[in-house]
């Protein structure tokens, strides 16, 4: 485990050639692929998300995609058309950019809702069908998605359906002022992501996924997931709680910290670190608690300082 541990500091510390001061960042986009799940990026423009996609995959040596949203964008924009070859007299199929290991899907909100439910499937089928033929995305594959949280005008919020489907809302943020000036030095003359290299093989990825899922949850991290949910669906402010998707997406995000973190054991500092990245973004606030400027991350905040955290020294959870 300690070998694989160093590889994900590795990992870390090149991404970090690019991503000043974002650790916190880098590390959830590191838990979303090991826990093979999807990322929404809510932000404001410039603040590096497409270079946060773009600098994973050169640091996994994967194929990288990006797609721009726009609403007259088609599904088979997304996903491939198959076209008549006369040569042979036979429908040929041409994948889709979707066809990527890592795909940056730029403004998401900005595509119609028949757009957005080709790429649901990819997303959670990891296939796409065209023309009545499935064909399966390779492996790895994470959909990194962003948006825009200021500007709506023009927008198609996306539904609490595809919004469940992602495992991890994040934020980068505007850098501290020292961070600020550190990136204008890093790209006085390139930007740093030219020179960034391949850290980790593919089959090391693929082992490291696999190792994640030994690491071991107690029966009383167990309870302590299930109840942190089940207050999110009784909560007076919340229109709509968690669903069990919430429960799992906890549960498997905890494991890869905990492993990221070095050991093989879940915490409950784990769970607490996780569950606003984890849940806010699949709750639905009713709207009086909206018009008192209630958001679901305050909610979830409230929720883990009721919920009585489980006793006991670190053994107990190992």
């Amino acid at each position: 485990m300690e070998n694989y541990n160093a590889q994900i500091n590795i990992l870390v510390k090149n991404l970090e050639k690019v991503i000043i001061g974002k650790r916190a960042v880098i590390e959830m986009m590191i838990i979303g692929l090991l826990s093979q799940g999807h990322i929404l990026i809510e932000d404001v423009p410039g603040v590096g998300k497409t270079i946060l996609a773009r600098s994973l995959a050169k640091s996994l040596g994967v194929e990288f995609n990006r797609l721009q949203f726009t609403p007259d964008m088609l599904p088979s924009d997304v996903t491939g058309v198959s076209i008549y070859n006369q040569a042979s007299r036979e429908f040929e199929f041409k994948p889709g950019p979707i066809f990527a290991q890592i795909v940056l899907v730029d403004e998401i909100n900005r595509a119609t809702p028949k757009t957005q439910a080709a790429l649901l499937e990819a997303m959670e089928e990891r296939q796409v069908t065209v023309d009545g033929l499935t064909h399966k995305l390779p492996k790895p594959f994470l959909v990194v998605a962003t948006q825009n949280p200021i500007e709506y005008e023009g927008t198609f919020p996306l539904p609490e359906a595809q919004l469940d489907r992602f495992l991890l809302r994040i934020k980068l943020g505007y850098p501290r002022p020292q961070e600020e000036i550190r990136i204008l030095e890093d790209q006085k003359f390139e930007h740093p992501i030219h020179a960034l290299g391949s850290v980790i093989s593919e089959g090391d990825l693929n082992k490291l996924g696999q190792l994640v899922k030994d690491v071991f949850v107690s029966p009383l991290i167990r309870e302590y997931i299930v109840e942190i949910v089940n207050r999110t669906r009784t909560n007076e402010d919340l229109y709509l709680g968690a669903s069990p998707r919430g429960s799992l997406a906890l549960f498997r995000t905890t494991q890869v910290l905990a492993f990221i973190r070095g050991r093989n054991y879940v915490l409950p500092d784990d769970i607490k670190e996780m569950a606003p990245y984890v849940l806010a973004h699949r709750l639905i606030v009713n709207p009086e608690a909206r018009l008192n400027e209630i958001s679901p991350t305050r909610i979830v905040l409230e929720i883990l300082e009721q919920v009585p955290s489980p006793g006991g020294d670190e053994e107990g959870f190992k």
